[in-house]
């Protein structure tokens, strides 16, 4: 029986009439449809751990994990106290709302200032800026509780990137309190920006909220930034590019002659794991941050939903082809060999996920494509850059996979923005009935979105290392951002968490000699170079190259 969309939704609609089910049912389903996708974002914390895990050297692989599992605690806190308050803080409609005029009069000099003033009483213009309502919850009305969860779960997410960023050399009391700031401060007031009906950049402002300034939409356009490129990857990448310059480099990871010397993971397995969890984790992340499955406005809503779910798997799969080829062809180029790098192909995917996740809900599949593939290329050259040129050294590609192709994610969507999918989502230009809003350049447009864009990238830059750069800084000075060389030596595991990860392995730190990894007399980079040099010795006992 071939599939009928029309008679599947008649009979959805006659099922609920037969029912006598309630008016509330579609927002009942919508706040379902987002709680759900909250608990997949959440789940991404596991992802994270194990990517983090795996990505570290073993002797601060408990280190590296209880950071991620305190993300969300202290998270929970922080978004608690004043995160959500920062972020969605904003006037609630008055209990006479309802009676209050839609449209300005200048016979009877009623202006957008009276009907916001009606509707939600007196605001300032800081209102744009920043969120100053609901502090830890208070007077927070429990038909918002849905949003305030789900919001949550993106909060801790932007905090999470950044440990990868300093991991096997910061301090743990140092991970609490930038923690604390990213999700109290930092992060919320980019969250309002963007996603506030308030915010001064928000492509969801209309002539009521705008009313204390002299325009609507930024541009004309607003930030078209569906599911966090800015406000959770680009906050999350800043900050981890401020802290992990502050912090330095791990010992031994330049040589003397400041050439980067590989400190490979201990597990890419692990580092594998964390890179399909997390991918799991994006169908809440992306469809989730529809926050409904059913519209009165929009017929079958729930195709916006399916085309972000398919458009970030499209991003994800065309990343990790792409970044696994440039990395074949520079290893290629450079040394003469072909290294297909699994790490690098993982990493590719994320760069693709993080890349679609801005412009998801707003390109067509191939533009995803495309999207995707250049993200792969752009977390690569990042990489190289930040490594080889910056001497930034981050375990993980976190600035590079979330600041850099995060930056490219507000980019695209100002490319490739299709004109019919920005109606579905933010439905017709503010102040009119059907009017089309500005979509991308490339699909026809006149450039409103890439400006809106860029003003964003300009202003989560500026915004994150303006605070935490010094914050860093200050952590640094007084002593509580760093280990001591003794303790980064030897491994975190051991100084401060009670011993190895992995204490069935004689050995490891386990032992009391301080010898850290250990094994036999010998430690893991002892045994890779005997094998280097059994190798050249074969090489010049054959008289052929060693295999």
């Amino acid at each position: 029986m071939a599939f009928n969309e029309t008679l599947v939704q008649e009979l959805i609609d006659n099922a609920i009439a037969a029912q006598g089910l309630p008016e509330a049912f579609p927002t009942d389903i919508n706040n379902v449809f987002t709680l759900q996708s909250g608990y997949l974002v959440f789940f991404m914390q596991a992802g994270f751990a194990m990517l983090c895990a795996g990505s570290v050297r073993a002797k601060n692989a408990k280190n590296i994990i209880l950071l991620n599992i305190l993300d969300a605690c202290f998270g929970c806190c922080a978004w608690y106290l004043t995160g959500w308050a920062f972020a969605y803080g904003d006037p609630l409609t008055t209990a006479d709302a309802a009676n209050c005029p839609t449209e300005p009069d200048e016979v009877n000099g009623v202006t957008w200032k009276d009907i916001q003033t009606c509707t939600y009483g007196e605001t300032g213009p800081s209102q744009a800026f920043i969120g100053n309502r609901f502090f830890a919850m208070s007077n927070l009305p429990r038909g918002s509780y849905w949003a305030w969860f789900f919001q949550f779960t993106f909060a801790a997410t932007g905090a999470t990137i950044i440990s990868g960023a300093v991991a096997e050399r910061c301090k743990f009391e140092a991970y609490m309190l930038y923690e604390l700031m990213i999700v109290m401060f930092v992060y919320p007031v980019v969250a309002h920006w963007i996603w506030s009906p308030w915010g001064w950049l928000s492509a969801l402002r209309n002539p009521v909220t705008a009313a204390n300034q002299s325009y609507v939409l930024f541009a004309g356009s607003g930030v078209y930034d569906f599911a966090g490129d800015a406000a959770v990857h680009m906050v999350g990448g800043v900050a981890s590019l401020a802290a992990a310059w502050v912090l330095g480099p791990r010992i031994g990871r330049f040589d003397a002659a400041g050439n980067p010397v590989d400190m490979p993971g201990h597990n890419a397995s692990l580092t594998l794991l964390g890179v399909f969890l997390l991918w799991f984790g994006w169908y809440g992340f992306n469809p989730g941050s529809a926050t409904a499955i059913m519209s009165t406005t929009v017929p079958n809503f729930s195709k916006v939903v399916a085309a972000v779910a398919i458009n970030t798997t499209v991003g994800a799969a065309s990343g990790c082809i792409a970044t696994l080829f440039i990395a074949m062809a520079y290893q290629y180029f450079t040394l003469g060999v072909v290294v297909w790098d699994l790490i690098i192909a993982g990493n590719g995917a994320l760069a693709g996920l993080v890349a679609i996740t801005g412009p998801c809900a707003f390109v067509q599949t191939w533009a995803a494509f495309i999207i995707g593939a250049i993200g792969g290329f752009v977390y690569f050259v990042s990489s190289k850059v930040n490594l080889s040129l910056l001497k930034i050294d981050d375990p993980l590609d976190a600035i590079a996979v979330h600041m850099g192709c995060g930056i490219w994610g507000l980019l695209a969507g100002g490319a490739f923005a299709a004109p019919g999918m920005v109606s579905d989502v933010y439905g017709p230009m503010p102040g009119t009935v059907d009017g089309q809003r500005n979509y991308g350049f490339i699909m026809g447009g006149n450039g409103a979105v890439l400006g809106a864009a860029c003003m964003a990238i300009l202003m989560v830059l500026v915004w994150t290392l303006a605070i935490m750069t010094p914050f860093f800084i200050i952590l640094k000075k007084v002593g509580l951002f760093r280990v001591s060389p003794e303790v980064e030596a030897q491994g975190l595991d051991v100084s401060h968490h009670g011993g190895s990860a992995y204490p069935h392995e004689g050995g490891k730190g386990t032992n009391g000699t301080g010898k850290g990894d250990m094994v036999f007399g010998l430690t893991p980079e002892m045994v890779d170079r005997k094998i280097e040099e059994a190798l050249e010795k074969m090489k010049k006992d054959m008289g052929a190259p060693a295999v």
